[in-house]
């Protein structure tokens, strides 16, 4: 049991070194892009888009059909037959009798059959380039899925880090509710003040308190999100400040996923209507075949076929699907001015978002360091007799207010600079790979 103990005890120190270490917002964003059940199904929809991508171009190739297969029959026309095709017929199977009561028959033999299509009215082509276009736009969602995962890890991260300085400020205003409650309790016991005083001040106190618990559930909530968005790890301390200088945007707007995914889709059903007028189109195809049929493994016959056909069929339901196509594609392209228009009114709004964040906080500073005075002096104030307890408790409630306006400004700072990336198509918080 020692010697288990022994080995176990460096493993364990260990890993809690580990899960101490560091965690910044760039790599919580590439541990929820390798480690997020979510992602990695989105990883398996794109490698279904390709392969369908692959068997649509694969309808040009040729198709190869090979049968075998063992005979026996009475029947007169196949035991005829199949004497015929095992190089077999004699004088005497042309008796009268012979055709019309045949022995039974017994052959085996083995067909190879090569169809390569020529034309098809250009439906062919058309479905493999709708099916290159499909997986592009698979590929494009998926692109957006880790950008809008990464967004998501920027909201646990840094609400995670908020909730934890929030705690704090909640613990702060605890202690100092402690404080006054002594503070004014001696007082009441002294007949200096009335009870109805240490009554407010147990009442504040137990305010504070339930304010901490509140405040310690919001970070194991916050917490519990970002080890989900991480695929279940927890994370250490975090080592990227929310008032942390965010990453430099490229002047020039990146590529959007949700987008580039439209487009292509609209390129996809484009090729649909030409996929559906070549329906309307004749077929031409090269067949070529070699078989054999045998009635002894050394003897029998052997023979080749090579043909070459047209056909052409023509359906009223095709010209409807035709229709159908045109519309499907009138709809992807409108479904894609749609978002277009869509985009640019986030990217105003992400804007002015930050920008008033920007703004939120410059004016939250001086309200936390006007009411941190502010409580300051009143708290002399009020041990020296000069105000009430109420204006302590005022200052109280005006500092926590300046505080939880400033960390939710910061908060919203750094997830608006998050927002504006996602929906410029940039690398958010500067993670592209």
């Amino acid at each position: 049991m020692f010697a288990l103990a022994k080995r176990l005890v460096p493993s364990l120190v260990a890993l809690a070194a580990t899960a101490q270490q560091p965690l910044t917002i760039q790599d919580a964003i590439r541990k929820a892009w390798t480690g997020q059940a979510g992602l990695q199904a989105g990883e398996a929809l794109v490698d279904r888009a390709r392969g369908e991508a692959e068997a649509l171009r694969a309808l040009n190739l040729p198709t190869v059909s090979l049968g075998a297969g063992l005979t026996r029959t009475t029947e007169p026309m196949m035991v005829f037959g199949m004497h015929l095709n095992q190089a077999r017929i004699a004088q005497t199977d042309f008796i009268p009798d012979r055709l019309n009561h045949p022995d039974a028959a017994t052959g085996f033999g083995a067909t190879l059959t090569v169809t390569q299509p020529l034309y098809a009215g250009g439906r062919l082509d058309a479905a493999a380039r709708a099916g290159a276009a499909m997986a592009g736009s698979e590929a494009a969602s998926q692109s957006h899925r880790r950008q809008q995962v990464a967004f998501a890890v920027a909201q646990a991260y840094f609400g995670a880090q908020v909730a934890e300085q929030g705690l704090r400020y909640a613990e702060d205003t605890l202690r100092q509710a402690q404080e006054t409650e002594r503070f004014v309790s001696a007082r009441v016991d002294q007949g200096l003040m009335l009870r109805s005083e240490g009554d407010r001040t147990r009442a504040f106190r137990a305010q504070s308190e339930a304010g901490v618990a509140e405040a310690r559930n919001r970070v194991a909530s916050a917490r519990s999100g970002l080890a989900l968005l991480m695929g279940g790890e927890a994370a250490g301390p975090l080592a990227t400040a929310v008032d942390a200088p965010l990453p430099a945007l490229p002047a020039a707007p990146g590529r959007r996923g949700d987008l580039e995914a439209l487009k292509l889709q609209g390129q996809a059903a484009r090729e649909g209507v030409a996929a559906a007028r070549g329906s309307l189109k004749p077929e031409v195809g090269l067949s070529l075949a070699a078989g054999t049929a045998r009635y002894a493994v050394g003897e029998g016959g052997n023979w080749t076929t090579a043909s070459l056909g047209a056909k052409w069929t023509f359906s009223f339901s095709d010209t409807k699907r035709v229709s159908s196509a045109r519309a499907q594609a009138r709809a992807a392209e409108l479904g894609l001015k749609w978002q277009e228009q869509q985009a640019s009114r986030e990217t105003d709004e992400a804007r002015r978002f930050l920008e008033t964040a920007q703004a939120k906080i410059a004016f939250a500073k001086v309200a936390v360091e006007a009411s941190e005075s502010a409580r300051t002096i009143r708290i002399a104030r009020h041990r020296e007799g000069l105000v009430p307890l109420v204006e302590v408790l005022d200052a109280e409630a005006g500092l926590s207010g300046a505080r939880t306006l400033l960390l939710n400004s910061e908060l919203e700072w750094r997830l608006g600079g998050a927002q504006l990336a996602l929906v410029l198509g940039q690398p958010i918080e500067g993670v592209t790979e």
